[in-house]
């Protein structure tokens, strides 16, 4: 489980961009649009963040990127899911989770 708030927030936008990017390879835009769509709405990613996160994840061998054309011309990097990434979804995945199990069993205690 993460240490504190930080490395709780840092994770949780892992693991959705890893789950995002498992669909194929995408745009930075392309990822927030999906995780605030498939978020219903609730979920909002602020450009900084994303971009951050994307880094981070790109560093740590989880994604790569290449530079393409988006879908309106214009030029953007692509990233996708390495094989790390899978791994480290499938892993953080089961985490989350549990995490969100228990959480749940806390907040609907009586």
């Amino acid at each position: 489980m993460p240490r504190d708030a930080s490395d709780l927030l840092h994770g949780t936008l892992d693991v959705l961009i890893l789950k995002t990017l498992s669909w194929g390879a995408m745009h930075g835009y392309a990822v927030a649009e999906w995780i605030e769509h498939r978020g219903g709405g609730e979920l909002v990613i602020v450009d900084a963040a994303l971009y951050k996160a994307l880094h981070r994840l790109e560093e740590g061998g989880a994604i790569t990127s290449e530079w393409g054309l988006s879908d309106n011309n214009r030029r953007a990097k692509y990233y996708s899911l390495t094989a790390r990434g899978r791994a480290r979804l499938r892993t953080e995945s089961e985490t989350w989770k549990r995490y969100a199990h228990a959480v749940g069993r806390i907040i609907e205690s009586s």
